[in-house]
């Protein structure tokens, strides 16, 4: 305990002398003041764009940024008018009223669907613009205050946030809670086509004579569909969402099976990868049966119209047959692919993959939707 009292001077002293530096550092720094920036075709307040280029230029740690009390009571004092004060001539006399060295201005401006925000540091000793730095955003108009921050860093060359950038800045971006804030509006359902393969004890009964119970197709089979999406998570890089698909498969051979899956996904913002997984049901036509000796497959009745007074030695049971009853079946699905863009143009590319013990499914879909809302 005594030491600990011994110590005290000492830090103190410590804390006072780190104190003093940093606020010797500060006090070397050249001082810069911001009015107002103009804002056009904008909800935001002049005054208010004022404020969060004050903000903004405070967190790069390289000016002494006049407080704007300070900045309002000086101004105000001297009776000077900032409310159309946004040209060099009228920022370099209020700079020498402020007694700065540097002062901000600029302008955010709604241009068509987009905003561009200027912005111009002005030295007031020089009288001259030192630093001019314009960018171009979406109109996405939330997101003034972070396109502002954006344009401050990149004037001062400070590291930013590419994906941020593209995001605020390419028109046909994949989506995210940034570029498309209303997405519980964005409906990016569509049509889905594609190929579908059987393997293993399921390919043999497709291409079996139907007199087998086959279907007598060839067990690759073109099949039609429509995605519909719903969104519940679209922030960051990915957002999550379900997919609800009702396929018809076997039109291009005469059949008609159908199926839908119900699937839980998740879609990269960035890259436009996703992959899915979850239930598929079908409908599909299955009998009663047995396997001989032969492994030759036979319905239940065809034993007791050969064997009537015997009773039936093989195992029975439900399996698909073009000859049978129409039932339901279900399996579990997964899926992975991409989404490519053209303009507006969503062109989505899958795999998928159905396992099963009588043999797999697996098969390529792809797409098309656009970027739409609904009213």
């Amino acid at each position: 305990m005594k030491s600990l009292i011994q110590l005290f001077p000492i830090i103190l002293i410590f804390v006072v002398s780190i104190s003093t530096t940093i606020a010797q550092d500060l006090s070397n720094l050249p001082v810069i003041a911001v009015l107002n920036i103009d804002s056009k075709g904008l909800t935001l307040e002049p005054s208010q764009l004022g404020n969060i280029a004050r903000t903004e230029l405070s967190k790069l740690g390289r000016f002494q940024v006049m407080d704007r009390y300070d900045v309002d009571y000086v101004i105000e004092k001297n009776e000077f008018a900032i409310d159309k004060c946004y040209g060099k001539i009228c920022m370099v006399e209020a700079g020498k009223v402020l007694k700065t060295d540097k002062m901000l201005t600029g302008s955010a401006e709604v241009l068509g669907e987009t905003i561009v925000i200027t912005l111009r540091m002005i030295d007031v000793g020089t009288q001259s613009i030192e630093k001019t730095q314009v960018m171009e955003f979406l109109n996405l108009r939330g997101q003034v205050q972070t396109m502002i921050s954006l344009t401050v860093k990149k004037m001062f060359e400070e590291t930013i946030d590419e994906n941020l950038v593209n995001k605020l800045t390419k028109k046909f971006d994949y989506e995210s809670a940034v570029n498309f804030p209303e997405v519980d509006r964005l409906n990016l359902s569509g049509p889905r086509m594609g190929f579908t393969a059987f393997t293993g004890k399921l390919s043999s009964i497709y291409s079996d004579p139907k007199t087998m119970g086959g279907f007598d197709a060839f067990p690759l089979m073109f099949q039609f569909g429509y995605q519909f999406e719903v969104k519940y998570l679209n922030q960051g890089d990915f957002q999550a969402l379900f997919e609800f698909i009702p396929i018809v498969t076997g039109l291009d051979q005469g059949k008609f099976i159908p199926s839908i899956s119900i699937l839980n996904g998740m879609r990269s913002n960035r890259t436009g990868w996703e992959f899915a997984f979850g239930p598929v049901f079908y409908g599909l036509t299955k009998a009663d049966g047995y396997y001989d000796n032969e492994n030759t497959w036979h319905l239940e009745n065809e034993w007791f119209v050969e064997n009537p007074d015997v009773d039936n030695p093989y195992e029975i049971e439900n399996r698909l047959d073009s000859r049978g009853d129409i039932a339901f079946a279900s399996g579990f699905i997964f899926a992975g692919g991409k989404t490519f863009k053209s303009g507006r143009l969503n062109i989505p590319v899958n795999a998928f993959f159905i396992p099963n013990k009588d043999g797999h499914r697996f098969g390529i879909s792809m797409g098309f939707n656009a970027n739409r809302f609904k009213n």
